[in-house]
């Protein structure tokens, strides 16, 4: 062979390979993310501010909700795996049901970020002490009990035990309550995990139980309903008060205006700071850097003296 069909010969094969070679090695990462619920305003303002990073960056990234389904979830990984996604996020409707078709992801080269919830078939994740975080939100709760209604009050909880690790984070709230007010009742116990859903509840508990001064919801969804019920009720008084997490805008809006909402646990930051730490965490999976394979979250209580700490 001559020196010019060498080198012919080798163009030919590098232009095969760039083609194909995965999007990432030509730098164009494709990201799915697979979340729960985005009727939770926190979940859709994250994935929006995901998707509007990986767009400045050129990447490709596309979210989808299952309405905890896990069914629904698999199938939605599996269309990311036939589509050649290099990375996938997912927050699991049931962890276990999940690891199977991650299993599979990973077997292909898929790095998995697993948000909320410890898988095995997980390259990092990004979690929470989800006992100590229902806990925090039952001790801001039971020391409003105790220094604006004198230890006594009735109370609602708004958790999720659907999801075990919501199912934590609601014990945890029982566990601070019944620690910390201890002449404090729970009169209701019910799911809700966004905000019609956390409307529609306390409406219903508001006509069995119309003494409820406090609600404790295991996240910002469930709150900013019943935030609007106790509006609508007229429960909005000097001593009512809802505590719950996530310290979405909805609920920083109505701390400032003195509503029902009094206290949310901010969890690493507003949508905009998650969103910044996820992708940056996206985005070194897919560069095929070193990642912890667990990485906690912060927790920080918001309360209307420190609002402007959400960002």
């Amino acid at each position: 062979m001559s020196l010019k069909q060498s080198l012919l010969a080798g163009l030919t094969m590098a232009a095969a390979l760039l083609i194909a070679a995965p999007a990432m090695a030509q730098g164009k990462l494709k990201i799915g993310m697979a979340v729960q619920d985005i009727n939770n305003p926190v979940w859709a303002a994250i994935c929006e501010n995901m998707k509007a990073q990986a767009s400045k960056d050129g990447a490709d990234f596309t979210y989808v909700a299952c309405e905890s389904n896990v069914a629904k979830q698999i199938q939605q990984v599996e269309n990311f795996i036939a589509s050649g996604d290099q990375v996938i996020v997912v927050h699991p409707a049931d962890p276990a049901g999940i690891e199977a078709v991650l299993k599979e992801a990973r077997a292909k080269g898929i790095k998995v970020l697993s948000w909320d919830d410890k898988l095995e078939n997980a390259d990092a994740c990004w979690v929470i002490n989800n006992y100590d975080l229902g806990y925090m939100i039952g001790e801001q709760a039971a020391a409003w009990i105790n220094t604006r209604l004198g230890g006594n009050a009735e109370v609602a909880v708004l958790n999720y035990p659907q999801l075990p690790i919501l199912l934590q984070r609601g014990n945890g709230i029982v566990a601070a309550l019944k620690a910390k007010a201890p002449k404090a009742k729970i009169v209701a116990e019910t799911s809700a995990i966004n905000p019609a859903e956390g409307q529609n509840k306390m409406e219903t508990i508001f006509q069995a139980h119309p003494n409820v001064k406090v609600v404790c919801a295991i996240g910002g969804g469930g709150a900013v309903g019943a935030n609007e019920a106790a509006k609508e009720a007229s429960k909005v008084t000097p001593d009512f008060g809802i505590f719950a997490a996530d310290a979405t805008e909805q609920e920083l809006k109505a701390i400032k205006a003195n509503e029902g909402c009094r206290m949310s646990v901010m969890i690493t930051g507003g949508p905009v700071k998650m969103a910044d730490a996820v992708y940056g965490l996206v985005k070194k999976l897919g560069a095929g850097q070193s990642v912890p394979k667990e990485i906690f979250r912060t927790l920080t209580p918001i309360t209307a003296r420190n609002t402007d700490l959400v960002q």
